[in-house]
Order: structure tokens, then C-alpha cells, then sequence
């Protein structure tokens, strides 16, 4: 029954633990959005020079335009909403408080194509386009607005100020390899007010050297209408900007093709762990035989003077059968209750995410049980086809 009890216990643990950091990886990729397209700026290799001819010596142009932008946007009858976005890093400044901040220039969609909670205020509106209002994201507000009132102030973010109208939550990161769209340190900003005041040329320092850029759009945030138009329609957007860039400055991510993906690694993971646990179940297993073979051979003569008083084989399989399942299913619930104990464990002390599923708690226990029954027959049977006249001598 231990053999039962600890295989059903890492069973569950080990569910748990997969499912828990499956769903993590899920709801990552679930927060770019399950319909939308993320085109990104990529920089070109060396040997590939730039993506379109320099306009003076020494200046890198690469990227999508905004041209691009209003291709997509018209191009596609599926295409619902985009927004373009404009990235660039700038010292923001209040008081004698200083941060360096990722500026967004984008419009107001993208707060409907990037779901994130507003903590303060409001964001973007398409009525205020040309005024310099700001949004922060908590973690830059609670650094660069300490001790002052959240909303109404005026920041100089590079060498311009901006009103703060909101405050946003963030969620940065990664999530299958793409960048998520915000940063710990954003401030959202108009795009015609970031084009205005900042330009498309940014300098650049490496290697104690500067190198021009002129990046117009570093990202075009794309919704489709429905999901099963996600996939033609990036294909199709692909194409389009194959034939309008010279070399390939530009990354077409697809969230849903990593969502299934991603899916489809979780589902392998379970059954990989799943069958890994379950041979220590096949242990606890073998031991429950080899103990009822024993326990048969210690009670043949009980089994004998059961025979002679009238009991048929069929009763000696059920009374072995039944024990053997009673063993492997208590064995199971104990198990149970040690598999749920383990991942509360391992959140607490280490802050993994682990999720236990119904299905994480059934299936264990109906493994023990079909173990316990498949186990049990064997030596039920043996007991059955005893010699009462044989097993009433047995000594």
C-alpha cells in the first residue's frame, strides 16, 4: 500500500507541477492577444547593409513606415483595429528625480489591442491626439512620481513636457519568445506628438562609437475579427511587405500559432510526466501481487475449509479481488492527500505555480484502482484453483 501511496502522490505532484507551468506559459502568450499580429522592426545583419538606401552616409534605415501602417490598415477586409507604435529611450525628469524611460508613441487602439488595468486616470483619447499628455506605467510612476499627486503632474521627458493623464499596470516580459508590447518603464505618448517633438532619427552608442538610425515605426499591433483568419491574414501581410522592403527589416509574430504550440508542449509534458509517475505505480503494484501470492500461500487452509463448507471459486476470486482493491484504493486516497500537500509545498517555498486539475486527482486514483484489480487477479485466481482436499492438510 505504500508503493501505492507514493506513486499516486508523485503522480499528483507532478501533474501539478506541469500543468501549473503550462498554464503560466499560456497565459503569457494569451496576454499579446489570441487575434492579434505583432509586426516588429528587425535590424539587418551587416552583410545585408540596410533594408532601404541611406539617406546620408553612415545612417541605418530599416523598420516599417508609416506607409505600412496605412497599407495594413486598408489592405485587409479581416483586419479590425491597428496601432502603430514608436519606441525611443529618454530621461524623464520631476524635480530632482530622474528615470530613463521607454517613450511609446502610439494611438489610442492600443489600449483596446493590449489589455491592461487602468490603476489611475484615463488613457490616450482620439480627441487628444496633438496634446502632450503621458500615460505611466505603475512601476515608472511609483518610481518617478513618488510623494507627488499620481495624476495632473508635468514631467519633461527628453527635453519636452508632458502631462500625466494615466497610469496603466504592466506586464513586461517575454511570452514564447516575443516581446511583450509594454515595458516596467513606459510612457505612452501620442505618435504624431512623439514624431514631433523626438523624429524618426535616434543615435545609437556602441562600442565607444555612435551610429545613426531611422527606425518610423518599430512595431504595427494588427486585430483580426475573428481567429481563424489570424493566420491567413499574417501570411498575407508577410507578402505585402516583401514586396515594399528590399531586405527583410521586419518580424511577423503570430500569438495563436504560438498559443497552440504551446498547448501542444503542455499536453506532451503531462503525458511525459504523467508516465513517468505511473511506473512507480506499476511498483506499488507488483508489490501488492507478490504480498496476496504470499498471503494465499499463509491461508490455504482458511481457503480450504471455505471450499469444503460450499464456497465456490468464484467467491475465493472476490474475497482476494476485493482486498487487493481495497489496499491499492486506500492506498490511492492517502496518496491523494499526499500528492495535493506537495504542490502547496512547492508554491510556498519556492513560488512556482502549480495547478491541481480533477483530472490530476481521478486519473491517479483510478490507475491505483485498475492496478489493484489487475494486480489482485493473478493471485485470486491461484487461490481459487487451491485443492480443498490438498489445502485441508496444509500445515
Amino acid at each position: 500500500m505504500l508503493g501505492v501511496v507514493f506513486g499516486v502522490g508523485s503522480v499528483v505532484a507532478m501533474l501539478s507541477v506541469g500543468e501549473g507551468a503550462g498554464r503560466e506559459a499560456l497565459e503569457q502568450i494569451r496576454k499579446l492577444g489570441s487575434n492579434n499580429i505583432i509586426v516588429s522592426a528587425v535590424k539587418p545583419t551587416e552583410d545585408q547593409s540596410t533594408a532601404r538606401s541611406a539617406t546620408s552616409a553612415g545612417m541605418a534605415i530599416y523598420g516599417m513606415t508609416y506607409e505600412d501602417h496605412l497599407r495594413i490598415a486598408e489592405s485587409f477586409e479581416h483586419v479590425e483595429q491597428t496601432a502603430p507604435v514608436k519606441l525611443m529611450r529618454q530621461d524623464a525628469r520631476l524635480g530632482e528625480r530622474t528615470l530613463e524611460v521607454r517613450v511609446v508613441g502610439t494611438s489610442p487602439e492600443w489600449f483596446k489591442l493590449v489589455n491592461r488595468e487602468v490603476l489611475a486616470g484615463r488613457v490616450l483619447l482620439p480627441l487628444n491626439q496633438s496634446a502632450p499628455g503621458a500615460v505611466l506605467t505603475e512601476f515608472g510612476a511609483r518610481r518617478l512620481l513618488a510623494t507627488k499627486h499620481s495624476v495632473g503632474e508635468w514631467v519633461r521627458i527628453g527635453g519636452n513636457y508632458f502631462e500625466i493623464v494615466g497610469i496603466v499596470q504592466c506586464d513586461g516580459g517575454t511570452a514564447g519568445g516575443i516581446q511583450m508590447p509594454d515595458d516596467e518603464v513606459d510612457a505612452y505618448v501620442p505618435i504624431g506628438v512623439a514624431r514631433q517633438y523626438f523624429g524618426d532619427v535616434t543615435t545609437r552608442s556602441a562600442s565607444g562609437s555612435r551610429a545613426l538610425e531611422r527606425v518610423e515605426l518599430h512595431q504595427i499591433i494588427v486585430q483580426v475579427n475573428r481567429l481563424e483568419n489570424v493566420e491567413a491574414t499574417a501570411r498575407g501581410i508577410e507578402r505585402m511587405l516583401g514586396q515594399f522592403h528590399k531586405k527583410k527589416d521586419y518580424i511577423v509574430s503570430v500569438p495563436l500559432t504560438l498559443l497552440r504550440q504551446a498547448e501542444a508542449t503542455e499536453r506532451r509534458s503531462s503525458i511525459v510526466l504523467g508516465s513517468i509517475a505511473c511506473i512507480s505505480l506499476l511498483v506499488g503494484g507488483i508489490g501488492i501481487m507478490n504480498i496476496m501470492l504470499a498471503s494465499v500461500t499463509e491461508r490455504t487452509r482458511e481457503i480450504g475449509i471455505r471450499r469444503a463448507i460450499g464456497a465456490k471459486q468464484r467467491q475465493i476470486i472476490y474475497q482476494f479481488l476485493i482486498e487487493t482493491v481495497v489496499l491499492s484504493t486506500t492506498g490511492g486516497l492517502v496518496g491523494l492527500g499526499m500528492g495535493a500537500l506537495i504542490p502547496s509545498l512547492i508554491t510556498h517555498f519556492s513560488g512556482m505555480t502549480t495547478i491541481l486539475t480533477w483530472k490530476g486527482i481521478v486519473l491517479p486514483l483510478l490507475i491505483s484502482m485498475t492496478i489493484g484489480i489487475l494486480f489482485g487477479l493473478y493471485p485470486a485466481i491461484h487461490a481459487a484453483k487451491v485443492d480443498p482436499i490438498i489445502a485441508l492438510r496444509h500445515e
